[in-house]
């Protein structure tokens, strides 16, 4: 369900009943943190590591050959291991090499920056066999689900390496279905996305036109994305191809991973039933891994407070109702609730580029029992992790956060061909995590929007082209790396097309949705 909000509508201040008169105090921000690898979340439906971790031994002083049959092959196919000359009548571990992949993220009061990728390479425990009385090993054995790409596979016994070799983690693009109407939900699923730079992204083309890019960092290899069937009916293609640097790699055949060369697929247009209905898609449930929140602050904050805020929802879209409850205030004394933002922008950014702004949400009593519970209502603005402060005698008593949410306002459903036209949305942040959107006119991107200076308000023009009938204009959440510029983040300034599952602001509770709208194009 889509939640329409009007164009402009002013601050509500309300607590207790009683409408406060807004004030607000700059505080320039100084306080930073170092960009982190953050923890890994769990995301539904991602493989796990194909074993236990296990010790890697030590490399003997003759290592012979484990030959793998086949040694190229998707994730699930059976495959062989053998060996000569290895230590007789012995078992022996078998050892994977893997990794893990986790977003190097800044997180900071004013902003959470995004950095990267940190990889980190370690072996696992695939099978245990056992040498003959020759030497010789056999183990029947199935390809992990796991990254793809080249992995390293030993023989170790007693702690020593005593084979190696290797095997190719093949690449594998379904999509489903494979035909339908317009706008048609096409599930596209990547076995054997790869660890390594090269290897970890792929850019995505309808019909030749870029729509976006995939990875699957946190997923360990597994990508599953949504794009719509666009265009006059008949056939279209989907490509996945390697794009090392975001954008597609076009000759990957002649580089050092040759192997992630692009996918083509199919599907057919069936015919035009209309324009579908405008709707947003969230990403599934996960759990953030980190407590970073924006305008959670230490300024101000009482030390020998004791007191506690809760709210009966942590997140909802501009205008909310939320209720509030703080306990362990000081009795009978007043009580200023207020709502922590920030304001400014990165353009022409050196120094300070935005301030914290506090921006009043009423005033009350406490109870004579240090409690306090009063209605609020989230105000129209930026969205994001922001902080809802209890304050009394100027010092923050108890501070919680609150994340709000995008949302849709409005855009035509009619447009003749050659016309502009407007989209709006609200609640669209200001990190470089969520302050902008991706824009697709009928899968091909078109370029971006920021809500940053207009206050998390989003008024995006467009113009209505092809031919009479349907056409899609999807939002994709997109990171805005360009201010501050760190060096070599992949992934920057394009559409996220797995932002559903692996996006680096899931980790630290960035629920941002993809918005699926749709015109109809007369003469």
């Amino acid at each position: 369900m889509i939640r329409s909000f009007p164009r402009t509508r002013p601050w509500r201040l309300v607590l207790a009943g009683a409408a406060a008169v807004a004030t607000v105090l700059l505080v320039q921000s100084t306080a930073l943190a170092d960009p982190t690898p953050v923890p890994t979340p769990v995301v539904p439906g991602a493989p796990g590591l194909p074993g236990p971790v296990t010790d890697l031994g030590k490399p003997g002083d003759s290592m012979t050959t484990l030959k793998a049959t086949p040694d190229v092959a998707p994730a699930g196919k059976k495959m062989t291991l053998t060996g000569t000359g290895l230590p007789a009548n012995k078992d022996v571990t078998i050892v994977w090499m893997t990794a893990s992949v986790r977003w190097v993220l800044d997180p900071k009061p004013d902003s959470l920056d995004y950095v990267g990728r940190k990889v980190d390479k370690f072996g696992v425990k695939l099978a245990t066999a056992r040498t003959d009385a020759n030497g010789a090993l056999k183990a029947d054995l199935k390809v992990p689900v796991d990254f793809g790409g080249l992995h390293d596979i030993y023989a170790v016994v007693d702690g020593i390496q005593v084979a190696k070799g290797g095997f190719l983690v093949e690449r594998v693009v379904t999509i489903s279905p494979k035909r339908g109407p317009v706008g048609t939900p096409i599930t596209v699923t990547v076995q054997g996305m790869g660890s390594p730079t090269y290897e970890s992204v792929g850019g995505v083309l309808w019909d030749n036109r870029f729509t976006g890019s995939v990875s699957a960092n946190t997923t360990r290899g597994l990508a599953t994305f949504k794009i719509r069937a666009a265009g006059p009916p008949g056939t279209h293609w989907i490509e996945l191809g390697g794009s090392s640097h975001t954008v597609p790699y076009l000759n990957m055949v002649q580089s050092p991973v040759p192997w992630t060369d692009g996918h083509r697929l199919k599907f057919t247009v069936t015919k035009d039933a209309g324009a579908p209905p405008n709707r947003l898609e969230w990403p599934k449930q996960i759990k953030p891994t980190i407590d970073a929140k924006t305008t959670l602050l230490e300024a101000n904050l009482d030390p020998k407070s004791t007191a506690t805020v809760k709210l009966d929802s942590t997140s909802g879209p501009i205008l909310s109702k939320v209720s509030l409850t703080a306990a362990g205030l000081v009795p009978s004394a007043p009580v200023d609730l207020v709502w922590s933002t920030v304001v400014g922008n990165r353009v022409n950014c050196t120094g300070t580029c935005w301030n914290f702004v506090s921006v009043p949400l009423g005033r009350g009593t406490a109870g004579a029992d240090g409690s306090l519970t009063s209605a609020v209502t989230i105000p129209d603005g930026l969205g994001g992790w922001h902080v809802i402060q209890v304050v009394q005698a100027g010092q923050v008593k108890a501070q919680v956060p609150y994340f709000v949410k995008r949302t849709f306002v409005k855009a035509p459903k009619v447009v003749k061909a050659g016309q502009p036209f407007i989209v709006e949305l609200k609640g669209v942040g200001w990190t470089q995590i969520d302050n902008t959107v991706a824009v697709t006119y009928d899968n091909a991107y078109i370029g971006y929007a920021c809500g940053f200076n207009s206050n998390g308000y989003v008024r995006i023009q467009l113009f209505a082209t092809g031919e009479p009938g349907t056409h899609l204009i999807d939002l994709y959440p997109l990171l805005y790396t360009q201010q501050p510029a760190y060096p070599y983040s992949q992934l920057g300034m394009v559409p996220l097309l797995g932002w559903a599952t692996d996006a680096p602001g899931l980790s630290a509770g960035y629920e941002l949705p993809a918005f699926r709208l749709a015109i109809k194009v007369v003469k």
